[in-house]
C-alpha cells in the first residue's frame, strides 16, 4: 500500500451520501467507490457493482464473480487474501466502478453514468496509473473515447479480451465480464498479462509518487 494511505476503502474520501441520482439512492446499501492501493500501477474499472459488493462497500467482492476477480488478482501477487475475503488486501491495483451505485433491476443510464463521471476522472488523476482494465463492453468504450484515438464502437470485449490496447498516457487490457467468463477466459487473461505485461517494461515515460 501506498505509504501515505490511511485505508483501502475509500482512499480519496469521496462523497459517501452522493444524492446526484436519485432512483439509485432508493435501491442502493453503498455508493462504492475505489478500493486499494493508491500508489498502485493498474486500475481495474467495472460497469457498476454487483450485489455484494452493493452489501460490503467494496468493489468485486461477495459473490462468485468478485471471487473469480480475487482470484486472478491473487494469482498475479496483487492480494494477499483468499478470494472470498470481504476487504481484500491488495497492492499495487485498485478497483472501481463507472457507477458507484447498484440498483437490482437494470443497468445503469447514460445520466447516471456521467453524473459518476467525476468520481472516476479523479481517481484516475490522483492515481496516475500506467495499466487500466475495463471489465466489460460498457467499461471498454467508456475508457476507449477517454483514453485511445479509436472509436468506442470499434471495440468488442469479447474479441478484445486478453489483449493490450495502446492508449493515450495509459495502455487498455480488457476483460470480458465475469459472469461471462470461463475459467480458460480468466486463464488466458491472466496468462496474458505475466507474459506480454509482466515479461517487459510497461511503464511509460511520466512521473510517478515514489510509494
Amino acid at each position: 500500500m501506498d505509504a501515505h494511505q490511511e485505508s483501502l476503502e475509500n482512499p480519496f474520501n469521496m462523497d459517501e451520501d452522493c444524492r446526484n441520482c436519485p432512483a439509485l439512492c432508493e435501491t442502493r446499501e453503498s455508493v462504492v467507490h475505489g478500493y486499494g492501493d493508491v500508489g498502485g500501477e493498474f486500475v481495474f474499472v467495472g460497469e457498476m457493482p454487483s450485489e455484494g459488493a452493493d452489501a460490503a462497500g467494496v468493489p468485486f467482492v461477495g459473490d462468485a464473480d468478485g471471487e473469480r476477480l480475487q482470484r486472478m488478482l491473487g494469482e498475479l501477487g496483487f492480494s494477499r487474501s483468499p478470494p472470498d475475503a470481504l476487504e481484500p488486501e491488495l497492492q499495487n491495483c485498485v478497483l472501481t466502478y463507472l457507477s458507484r451505485c447498484r440498483h437490482p433491476d437494470r443497468d445503469p443510464t447514460a445520466e447516471e453514468l456521467a453524473n459518476c463521471e467525476p468520481y472516476l476522472n479523479a481517481e484516475l488523476r490522483m492515481i496516475n496509473p500506467e495499466i487500466i482494465v475495463p471489465i466489460g463492453q460498457r467499461a471498454l468504450e467508456a475508457l476507449a473515447i477517454e483514453y485511445t484515438t479509436r472509436a468506442p464502437e470499434s471495440f468488442d470485449v469479447e474479441a478484445e479480451h486478453a489483449t493490450t490496447v495502446r492508449g493515450r498516457g495509459f495502455e487498455l487490457l480488457p476483460m470480458l465480464e465475469l459472469d461471462r467468463q470461463t475459467d480458460a477466459d480468466s486463464e488466458a487473461w491472466v496468462d496474458h498479462v505475466r507474459e506480454n505485461v509482466f515479461g517487459r517494461d510497461y511503464r511509460q515515460t511520466k512521473g510517478r509518487r515514489s510509494r
